[in-house]
């Protein structure tokens, strides 16, 4: 599927096949968090810069914390996602639940719904991302409840999409933050320089700077698909 950022969409094949979104969900959930807060926001409690190391990477939480003095992680790997699902506004579970799947669904112009299988499988298995949200809270990069933080990233990465869905999401932000097929501002435009930059930075993990500098586009990948964004 190939969305334009004057709304046609191109499709060949299968495009109405479901997957769950995986990792490129945290791409939105750290756009809600900057459009929630303020870019600042992110930098001050997570941090913008690449780790090197892999998406999951226990060693860099350690690194950051202790050998850097401060906050040097990013949002789309686990520990920085986890921390960014954690500082989305919300009273309860319930009402930052809804906030992350109604602002991914504004993303895709549809709304999504759970793979719920595919929430039950992980949440079972999460044990190592349970770690790392008991260490983050440790550090002092979660503020409250980690066990939640988890919780919820790991219902986040089971959002079930097709190819058409990120397309759109990708073409959102490509089109200034607005939704080129329903025409909804989802994410303010001087924002989304912001998300791009960690995409083209910490996007694709400890193959960013190749990715880049072979395309010379920000991406995030995940299990199932991936996402390109081109700014306008």
């Amino acid at each position: 599927v190939v969305v334009t950022t004057d709304g046609r969409v191109y499709t060949k094949g299968d495009i109405t096949s479901e997957v769950s979104i995986q990792s490129i969900s945290k791409t939105f959930t750290m756009a809600k968090v900057i459009e929630e807060q303020g870019p600042d926001a992110i930098v001050k409690t997570i941090g913008v810069d690449a780790t090197g190391l892999r998406f999951n990477s226990i060693v860099a939480v350690e690194i950051s914390q202790k050998a850097l003095g401060g906050p040097e992680i990013n949002p789309l790997v686990n520990p920085g996602a986890i921390t960014a699902t954690s500082m989305v506004n919300g009273k309860s579970r319930d009402e930052v639940w809804s906030s992350i799947l109604n602002y991914h669904s504004d993303f895709a112009g549809r709304p999504l719904k759970i793979d719920e299988e595919v929430f039950r499988s992980e949440a079972e298995t999460n044990q190592r991302n349970q770690a790392i949200g008991a260490l983050m809270y440790a550090y002092e990069f979660i503020k409250s409840d980690w066990h939640q933080a988890v919780d919820v990233y790991t219902e986040q990465c089971a959002i079930a999409v097709n190819a058409k869905d990120l397309a759109v999401m990708a073409g959102t932000l490509a089109n200034g933050g607005k939704n080129p097929v329903t025409g909804k501002q989802v994410l303010a435009a001087a924002n989304v320089p912001n998300v791009l930059a960690v995409m083209a930075t910490a996007g694709l993990y400890d193959d960013s700077g190749k990715w880049l500098y072979r395309t010379g586009l920000p991406a995030k990948s995940g299990v199932g698909g991936g996402i390109i964004a081109v700014s306008p």
